[in-house]
């Protein structure tokens, strides 16, 4: 069996449920950003602080896993993809996670070594996620809840990362002036 089939190469696919649809479906979309997601998560996962963290390489591995669920419920495919459980159990992490950190009452430059770089892009990812799943039209709302707490997660995460590493957030200032000259 060859990995290529040319079925697509015309700019067609195939949903889960057999419907050939255009690349550009916004299905497609949704679940190739979801996708993506997990390709941002799987390299976050290789950043060294993230895995000797191992509470937090658990939590990516198990979103990772409901990306997948949520993938193939965009593509059509029968079954329930993430439950109200999953929805709580992001929420009960960013709780735990948010007793032992500040909660910063600004908004943050997305800065804080390698590893806090990475979550805030998978931050913005699933941000964009969501907007993408919205776009389907028919969605299960409890996606669109997990979606929206994933993102939290994330900017808690960050913060939760940046205390383990002895770092302050960086505040948005809006007034900031160039501190270097050119």
């Amino acid at each position: 069996m060859s990995i290529y089939t040319r079925t697509g190469d015309k700019g067609i696919t195939s949903l889960a449920t057999g419907e050939r649809v255009a690349k550009t479906d916004p299905r497609l979309e949704a679940y190739g950003t979801a996708d993506e997601l997990n390709a941002w998560i799987g390299l976050l996962r290789a950043c060294e602080d993230v895995r000797q963290w191992n509470e937090a390489d658990g939590m990516l591995e198990w979103i990772q896993q409901r990306l997948f669920n949520i993938g193939a419920g965009l593509s059509g495919a029968k079954g329930v993809w993430v439950t109200e459980a999953d929805v709580a159990q992001l929420e009960q992490w960013m709780d735990a996670m948010l007793k032992e950190t500040p909660l910063v009452r600004a908004f943050v430059l997305p800065v804080g070594g390698e590893s806090v770089g990475r979550i805030h892009v998978c931050r913005t990812v699933a941000r964009r996620l969501e907007r993408r799943i919205l776009c389907v039209g028919e969605h299960d709302d409890c996606i669109i809840r997990y979606v929206n707490r994933l993102s939290d997660f994330f900017f808690v995460l960050a913060r939760q990362m940046e205390v383990k590493r002895g770092e302050n957030p960086q505040k948005w200032d809006k007034e900031a002036k160039c501190k270097k000259s050119f």
